[in-house]
């Protein structure tokens, strides 16, 4: 919306820094920052006040986490109003890739917010069927991968972008939508799955957002992809604001999610932002970077299907329990141990990430 402020400039004042994605994604961070920092408080107060008994806490979870009864759910709000506020405000909106993440982000937190409803106002830790929110993910992640695919340039439509190697291209065709909605809805859940002790999920989905906003702008801009020897995707590179708002309002959000936290990201939040990266994934041609960059998802992930067809082949499981950070909580690691480590991973894997980008 500001960036409309640019046709007051005559070339040489300050309206013509609304020209550059750098200025605008530093304002959508402060303006995420500054939302999260005036809103989490009182949204946390009508939170509490809304939900009485907070988040169930599930019988057959870590002991240690019984402690936690009580703590409102539902504080995804906090960073996906951070999150689209600041982007309206600061990103250009003739831009159709800020528009499909947007939408995803967006969707996704409406079924998340459903899950989240259900679940404090039953007091039960069962909440949408899992197929009804597969089916309506599935659904809004076609709808956005259809419409990545047709702003695509031409030479890369259906095409899947094989990092490290120069110049590589796997032609999916008609498979591109069905890959596309697989990442779009794995990573949304995948995030789902970390977020399970305190300010676990949100530092990692900060980080592969930055990365992600990194890779986006690379892409976006003719001289970086020549000198990089990366394909070029224009208008990507506003994509860099989204991720800027992301990470502006997931630091709001850690604020108060750091433990012991005094409201949980809920589904609301992990099934939004892990949608988001998906989709900023698919945008950028960038979805096998996405398995490294935010591999500590694919981890998680993982341990939990590890762990299911193990037991139903075996009885018996693999993991003390799943997901992988449970393992360690029942290991007898502390929460803060687990957390900080994980996110010291997810940093490493980021950095792998961003270095495919030369490494041709």
């Amino acid at each position: 919306m500001l960036y409309w402020l640019t046709a007051l400039s005559d070339g040489g004042d300050f309206f013509n820094l609304f020209r550059y994605i750098t200025f605008r994604a530093g304002g959508a961070f402060l303006t995420a920052l500054l939302f999260g920092f005036l809103f989490g408080r009182p949204l946390i107060a009508v939170l509490r006040r809304k939900q009485g008994k907070g988040q169930p806490i599930r019988d057959d979870g870590p002991e240690g986490h019984f402690a936690k009864a009580g703590t409102p759910t539902m504080g995804g709000l906090l960073i996906v109003g951070a999150l689209a506020t600041s982007t309206v405000l600061w990103a250009r909106l003739d831009n159709p890739f800020v528009w499909i993440v947007l939408g995803v982000t967006l969707s996704f937190a409406l079924i998340g917010f459903a899950d989240d409803y259900a679940k404090v106002s039953k007091q039960t830790s069962a909440g949408v069927p899992g197929k009804i929110r597969l089916l309506l993910g599935f659904l809004i992640a076609g709808v956005a991968a259809y419409f990545a695919a047709i702003n695509h340039p031409e030479a890369l439509q259906n095409q899947l972008a094989v990092p490290v190697l120069k110049d590589a291209l796997i032609n999916l065709g008609l498979l591109f939508i069905p890959f596309s909605i697989i990442v779009i809805v794995g990573a949304a859940n995948a995030v789902n799955l970390t977020d399970g002790l305190d300010g676990l999920a949100i530092m990692p989905v900060m980080i592969a957002g930055g990365t992600l906003g990194i890779i986006a702008y690379a892409v976006g801009r003719v001289d970086f992809t020549e000198y990089l020897d990366v394909h070029y995707v224009p208008g990507t590179g506003e994509l860099l604001i989204f991720t800027a708002a992301l990470f502006g309002g997931g630091l709001g959000f850690l604020w108060y999610n750091a433990p012991p936290a005094a409201v949980f990201m809920g589904d609301t939040g992990s099934l939004a932002l892990g949608g988001a990266l998906g989709a900023i994934a698919v945008a950028t041609k960038h979805e096998l970077v996405l398995a490294i960059v935010g591999g500590l998802f694919v981890v998680e992930a993982l341990s939990v299907i590890i762990q299911v067809l193990y037991f139903k082949r075996t009885g018996k499981r693999v993991f003390l329990m799943a997901p992988i950070h449970h393992h360690y909580e029942k290991k007898g690691w502390a929460e803060p141990q687990i957390v900080i480590r994980f996110w010291i991973i997810s940093l490493i894997l980021a950095m792998i990430g961003l270095a495919t980008l030369k490494v041709r």
